[in-house]
């Protein structure tokens, strides 16, 4: 089969289609979540067959009731059973996650890049002999450093007892000194 040229729908016509397949698929949803209803109550229903009690005497209701709690302790260890497997999965599944971390912490690390000068990158890419190498370093400003001016280090212990008292707070605010 070959495909002819796609056929184009108008606006109207394709809102049209989508409103249709939504009310299909909303549809086909409420049936399928009423089939797994049925399925549900016939499991139940045949698991567990409804219970009987007309005509029953007291003596028969009571080993009925000795019966159900004999069953529902059955299942209620059984689901502590599966709580128990669940949690130790669970804490397992943990502590593998908690190694694979550790062995990628001990992987290699990734290689850095190597800066490369101008002159590499254009020997890499065209042939060096035919062309003069680049010097952009000529055309940059030379900046001169002017060497600050440095307090020499002294002895704090005498810096602050000549500060101490009157006589030191006063140096402070005057500027000749």
């Amino acid at each position: 089969m070959s495909e002819g040229p796609r056929k184009k729908y108008s606006a109207t016509r394709r809102l049209h289609l989508k409103s249709k397949l939504l009310k299909k698929a909303a549809s086909m949803l409420v049936a399928e979540s009423e089939e797994r209803k049925h399925e549900k109550e016939r499991v139940v229903n045949a698991c567990f067959p409804p219970l009987n009690m007309s005509g029953l005497s007291v003596q028969e209701l009571q080993d009925l009731c000795k019966e159900l709690h004999r069953k529902i302790d059955v299942v209620d260890e059984a689901r502590y059973d599966f709580g128990v497997k669940v949690a130790k999965n669970e804490q397992e599944i943990q502590s593998l996650n908690i190694k694979i971390i550790e062995l990628k912490g001990l992987k290699r690390p990734n290689l850095k890049r190597v800066k490369k000068t101008a002159d590499d990158m254009l020997g890499a890419y065209t042939d060096t002999s035919k062309l003069m190498k680049a010097d952009f370093k000529v055309n940059l400003k030379t900046v001169k450093k002017e060497d600050e001016k440095r307090e020499e280090v002294t002895d704090w212990r005498k810096n602050v007892e000549a500060m101490s008292g009157m006589e030191g707070r006063k140096k402070l605010f005057d500027p000749g000194q």
